[in-house]
């Protein structure tokens, strides 16, 4: 459990040179639900997996505005994302008083990152353990950060985090040099689907997922479940056609082998019975 008495103080060094405590909170933060963001010249969208502890629980919310043209998805300790949400929320409230005017979003998340970078220097402090995708629209245009444990923070196109989130990034990286030019529409269901590959087989429905999209002359808002189960529906009916057109075709090859039984008589009988074993 314990790395030779060295991730025992978050400033203690280890003789390679890593403070395992930091690294700790950046395995929270792949443990937590899948989160994705991607945008394009004037709009951001962020999508989130709705994963409940138990049948008898609600989800939490992984998904949280900050001011108008600003949102935040999280993923890793929720408490960790609520707190820090919270203090961007009132970074933006206060600039805007002051200066009456948004507050560009690479200054917020250069704060947000300041903040996480104290906790790494403090032996009475612990990192934040939780990831965060920084989704904003400013005078620069639209703009998809992610904050790290460490204090680090990089811009993106598109990015996952969280469990399972290597099979929204391949999917993001083949599409990623066509958001650029894409439309509300086409965010979206990118979005939807990137999401769909967190799922790893599980079927996608409106309840599993909270999509939020702002951009130009749209603030910041969330997509109901009707408009997010419609656009499931445009890309999950190809499937259930094809599937019932297989059925189909296995119903008639069914018909086609039960007339050779039924007139081979007691022959075609023994046959019926060896069948479902060899499926």
């Amino acid at each position: 459990m314990f790395r030779n008495q060295y991730d025992t103080d978050v400033t203690t060094w280890s003789p390679t040179g890593r403070l395992f405590q930091v690294e700790y909170a950046m395995e929270a933060v792949k443990q937590g639900s899948a989160a994705i963001g991607l945008r394009s010249r004037s709009h951001v969208v962020l999508a989130c997996v709705n994963k409940a502890q138990s049948e008898l629980s609600s989800h939490q919310r992984k998904i949280f505005k900050v001011d108008d043209h600003i949102g935040v998805a999280i993923a890793g300790l929720t408490a960790d994302g609520r707190v820090l949400s919270r203090y961007m929320r009132s970074e933006s409230i206060n600039h805007s008083f002051t200066y009456e005017s948004p507050l560009p979003v690479g200054r917020l998340v250069v704060h947000l990152a300041d903040k996480a970078q104290v906790c790494t220097q403090r032996s009475w402090k612990r990192p934040y353990g939780v990831g965060l995708l920084v989704g904003g629209l400013d005078e620069s245009g639209a703009h998809l950060y992610y904050n790290c444990p460490s204090g680090n923070y990089f811009e993106y196109q598109a990015f996952a985090i969280g469990s399972r989130s290597q099979a929204a990034k391949t999917y993001l990286e083949r599409r990623f040099e066509s958001f650029g030019d894409s439309s509300r529409e086409d965010l979206i269901k990118d979005a939807i689907l990137a999401v769909r590959e967190t799922l790893q087989g599980e079927t996608l429905k409106s309840s599993l997922c909270t999509v939020s999209i702002l951009g130009v002359d749209e603030p910041f808002h969330f997509l109901d479940q009707e408009a997010i189960q419609k656009v499931i529906d445009t890309f999950e009916k190809v499937p259930e056609e094809d599937e019932g057109e297989g059925e189909a075709d296995e119903g008639e090859a069914e018909a086609a082998a039960a007339a050779p039984a039924e007139q081979g008589g007691g022959a075609g009988a023994g046959d019926q019975d060896v069948a479902p074993m060899e499926m």
